[in-house]
């Protein structure tokens, strides 16, 4: 689940959805790097270490898995995946009036977050990796048994308020995790992968 950087208190964004410095660490180094090597993706440029974890947490994404809010705030990236080959998007109701609609590779999916992945693992298959957005959609299918992994990029900062990296969870929606498989310390940015156990059979 997700590669998005949060902040220590737990959020992807102010009320606001200002990301502020959460997203510095990709370009204050000075190893250069992109998140599926497409031909059409920007070059991003981190240190050394944080783009040797990202390498190995995500060899290749094949697709991503994001909300309706996200799309939005976006405009889906004016079409062009931010990373893998695909994005499935649920929604309650596809837009009709997007740009890109009919041409871009995105999938608007209207049934749930559980169809949306059963949807992006048959396209991304055994070899690639479904990312799933932060937020929503990432804490809906955690809560599900959705999750393998849960990976954090956390930024040394405080924004008291905000969108939660795991959406909005109620009580009892507790989910344990492991202890982390991966730390790794970037520039102004902590790397951290967990396992996700699976419940007793």
């Amino acid at each position: 689940m997700g590669c998005a950087a949060v902040s220590v208190d737990g959020f992807i964004a102010n009320e606001n959805d200002e990301v502020g410095p959460l997203f510095e660490w990709v370009s204050n180094g000075d190893t250069e790097w992109t998140w599926s090597g497409g031909p059409e993706e920007h070059a991003l440029r981190s240190t050394r270490a944080s783009v040797e974890f990202i390498r190995a947490v995500y060899p290749r994404i094949g697709c991503v898995v994001i909300g309706r809010r996200t799309f939005d705030l976006t405009d889906g990236w004016d079409g062009v995946p931010a990373a893998g080959e695909h994005v499935f998007v649920v929604t309650h109701e596809p837009p009709t009036d997007w740009a890109h609609a009919g041409t871009a590779p995105f999938t608007f999916v209207t049934d749930g977050v559980e169809a949306a992945i059963e949807r992006a693992r048959a396209f991304a298959g055994d070899d690639r990796v479904v990312d799933l957005a932060a937020g929503q959609i990432g804490g809906q299918a955690l809560r599900l048994g959705l999750v393998d992994q849960v990976v954090m990029n956390v930024v040394p900062v405080v924004f008291g308020s905000g969108r939660p990296f795991f959406g909005a969870m109620g009580a009892g929606d507790m989910v344990p995790l492991d202890n982390p498989a991966r730390v790794v310390q970037g520039d102004r940015v902590t790397h951290l992968l967990y396992d996700v156990p699976r419940p007793p059979a």
